[in-house]
C-alpha cells in the first residue's frame, strides 16, 4: 500500500478565549491593564536600582534580572493574547508559533532559576548574617545570574526541538491564548509519547527541582525567624517573607500542575485560566512583593522623586526669571 499523503499545517489558529465572546471587551481591559501596570513596575524596579547607589546588594541585582526578565516574559504572551482578544481568531505562522514557544520556555526556565537563586540570597543574609557578604560576593552573586540565564537558554531548545519535529496534519486550530506545550501536543497526528515523556523529566528537572531549592531556603529561613527575641520583629520578617513564598508558590504550583503530569490533559479552558497565572498575574505580583514592600526600596524611590521635583522646580523657577 502507498503510504497517504498529509497535508501539513503552516499556520495555526490561537482561538484564545473563544468560549467568554460577549466578555471580550472587558478581558481585553483588564488584561491590558495588568501588562501595563507590569511593564511599568517592572522598569521602576530596573531605573530605581541603577540610580541609587545603595541598592548594590546582591538582593537588589538579583531583582534588576528578575525585573527585566519579567518585561520580556510577559511580552513573549500577553500582547498576542490582547491581539487575540481585539479580533478573534488570529492567525500565527508555525516557526512564529515555535519562536513563541521557545522564548516562554526560555524565560520561564530562567525565572525558576532566578527565584531559586534570591531565595538562596535570602537564606544567607538571614541565617548567615555575620558570612553574608563572604558567601555571597558580587562575584558570586554575578556567577549566580549568569548560570540562570544560559541554563534558561538552553531550556529552551530540548521542547521547541521535540514539538517543531511533530507532525500536524489538522486541525489547526490550538485552544489557547498562546503556543503552549499541552494544546501543540494534542494537535500532533504523530506519536508524542517520546516527545511527552521528555517534556515532562525536563519539567520535574527545572520545576521540582527548582521549587524544592526555593522551599528548602525558606524552611530554614523560618526557622531562623522563629528564634529572634522580638515579636515585632518576627512579624516583620514572616510578613515579607510569607509574600514573597506566596508569589513562588502560585507560580510554582501552577506551572507543575500544567507541565509535571504525563498522559494526563485538563480541560483546555481550566488549562488557560491556569496559565493566566504564571503568565499574566505573577510577572505583576512580583515587583510589588519583592520592592515596594522592601523599605529600603521605598525611601530609594521618595529620594529619586524629590530630587527629580526639585530639578523640575528649579527649571520652572529659572524659565520664570529669564522671561
Amino acid at each position: 500500500m502507498e503510504p497517504q499523503n498529509l497535508s501539513k499545517v503552516t499556520e495555526f489558529q490561537l482561538l484564545g478565549f473563544q468560549n467568554l465572546l460577549e466578555w471580550q471587551s472587558l478581558l481585553f481591559a483588564i488584561f491590558l491593564c495588568f501588562y501595563l501596570l507590569t511593564i511599568t513596575g517592572n522598569m521602576v524596579i530596573i531605573g530605581v536600582v541603577s540610580e541609587d547607589p545603595r541598592l548594590r546588594a546582591p538582593m537588589y541585582t538579583f531583582l534588576q534580572h528578575l525585573s527585566f526578565l519579567e518585561i520580556w516574559y510577559t511580552s513573549t504572551t500577553v500582547p498576542l493574547l490582547l491581539s487575540n482578544l481585539a479580533s478573534w481568531g488570529h492567525m500565527l505562522s508555525f516557526p512564529a508559533c515555535m519562536a513563541q514557544l521557545y522564548f516562554f520556555v526560555f524565560f520561564g526556565a530562567t525565572e525558576c532559576f532566578l527565584l531559586a537563586a534570591m531565595a538562596y540570597d535570602r537564606y544567607l543574609a538571614i541565617c548567615h548574617p555575620l558570612h553574608y557578604s563572604l558567601l555571597m560576593s558580587p562575584d558570586t552573586c554575578a556567577a549566580l545570574v549568569t548560570v540562570s540565564w544560559v541554563t534558561g537558554v538552553g531550556t529552551g531548545f530540548l521542547p521547541s526541538l521535540l514539538i517543531s519535529k511533530l507532525d500536524f496534519c489538522g486541525p489547526n486550530r490550538i485552544n489557547h491564548f498562546f503556543c503552549d506545550l499541552p494544546p501543540l501536543i494534542q494537535l500532533s497526528c504523530s506519536s508524542v509519547y517520546v516527545t511527552e515523556m521528555a517534556i515532562f523529566v525536563l519539567s520535574i528537572a527545572v520545576l521540582c527541582i527548582c521549587f524544592l531549592l526555593t522551599l528548602v531556603s525558606y524552611v530554614f529561613i523560618v526557622s531562623s525567624i522563629l528564634r529572634i527575641p522580638s515579636t515585632s520583629g518576627r512579624m516583620k520578617t514572616f510578613s515579607t517573607c510569607g509574600s514573597h513564598l506566596a508569589v513562588v508558590t502560585i507560580y510554582y504550583g501552577t506551572m507543575i500542575s500544567m507541565y509535571v503530569r504525563p498522559n494526563a490533559h485538563l480541560s483546555p479552558e481550566l488549562n488557560k485560566v491556569i496559565s493566566v497565572f504564571y503568565t499574566v498575574v505573577t510577572p505583576l505580583l512580583n515587583p510589588v512583593i519583592y520592592s515596594l514592600r522592601n523599605k529600603d526600596f521605598k525611601e530609594a524611590v521618595r529620594k529619586i522623586l524629590r530630587t527629580k521635583c526639585g530639578v523640575y522646580r528649579a527649571r520652572v523657577k529659572g524659565s520664570a526669571l529669564t522671561t
